[in-house]
């Protein structure tokens, strides 16, 4: 953590509504004057789309499972240490990921692909990261072995190496999930939606990446200080044959507190209609409220670290 060049990591699924807490997010910031360095997750994979797929292709033979949510296919030592520069020096160096095409023309690469890495611009007072894994803590890498004959020494001998703790440089960290069921629901509806595939395939993947997901994605959502998870108020028994996705006014947000002494719930009750407590760290939150919930709550705590920064800065 550093007072002096602080951290807000988001961490979540796509589709799970990361682009709302974005946008925000980015509202706040204007508001409160503050100049984000804003970095997105994907920036930390390891292959290209057109490497993973050959990748996978390959994997399918051998019976082995991969995914994006594992170390095999993510740069987790550079992500820690980008981290650790930011929060040290205020600096870092990154590459972007074009995830479309329109985004591949703006960068000047094919879709699916990075840009070369570089320094990031200075002078930012927050960086804001938007990801599967701003607070992974992967104390145990051994766990799962990796095939000599599919991966190079060096991914062989980091996977193998001492573990790796994002989290530690986080000094604000926010988790969206859905609840199991409806992130399914989601997973399947954007595949198909977004012409990746059929939904026997999105349910292939599911399958292929559940245990990076219970290894890699869900301890991250014991360490958030503000956890957001979305209930359906619909049957979602069966996800895999859901007509539609629950939208936000068939949902309801539950909202946990890692500290509930830095929060004031009778304001942010008062200012976020419809809300109340289901126990003293715990606050419900009607599905539609998302954007509001997160500026009632969030606004405040940017004001304090944004207090604190201006004081360590005036020290040196």
């Amino acid at each position: 953590m550093s007072a002096r060049h602080p951290i807000i990591a988001v961490t979540g699924m796509a589709g799970a509504g990361l682009s709302t807490v974005r946008h925000a997010f980015k509202d706040i910031f204007k508001r409160q004057d503050i100049q984000p360095a804003i970095v997105h997750g994907d920036t930390f994979r390891r292959f290209t789309d057109r490497q993973f797929a050959a990748l996978l292709q390959e994997a399918r033979g051998s019976g082995r499972r991969i995914s994006w949510f594992g170390p095999e296919c993510n740069l987790f030592p550079e992500l820690e240490t980008f981290f650790k520069s930011y929060a040290e020096t205020g600096g870092g160096v990154l590459r972007e990921y074009a995830h479309n095409e329109a985004r591949g023309q703006a960068l000047g690469v094919a879709a699916g692909e990075f840009t070369p890495w570089r320094p990031m611009p200075a002078a930012s007072d927050v960086l804001f990261y938007e990801g599967q894994h701003g607070g992974l803590v992967a104390e145990t890498w051994t766990r799962r072995k990796v095939d000599s004959r599919h991966f190079p020494p060096e991914i062989d001998r980091r996977i193998g190496g001492k573990g790796i703790d994002v989290a530690r440089y986080v000094d604000l960290m926010i988790g969206v999930v859905p609840a199991i069921n409806l992130e399914w629901i989601q997973k399947v509806h954007r595949d198909c939606a977004k012409g990746y595939c059929d939904p026997a395939e999105s349910v292939e993947t599911i399958l292929r990446r559940m245990d990076d997901y219970i290894h890699y994605i869900v301890p991250q959502f014991g360490l958030t200080d503000i956890n957001i998870q979305r209930m359906p108020l619909v049957d979602t028994s069966n996800p895999f044959i859901a007509r539609d996705v629950p939208t936000p006014n068939e949902s309801l947000l539950v909202i946990h507190f890692r500290d509930s002494r830095r929060h004031d719930f009778p304001d942010l009750m008062r200012r976020i209609p419809g809300s109340y407590m289901s126990r003293p760290s715990t606050m419900v939150v009607p599905g539609g409220e998302l954007k509001l919930a997160l500026e009632v709550i969030c606004a405040p705590m940017l004001r304090e670290m944004m207090d604190g920064r201006r004081a360590t800065l005036a020290e040196r």
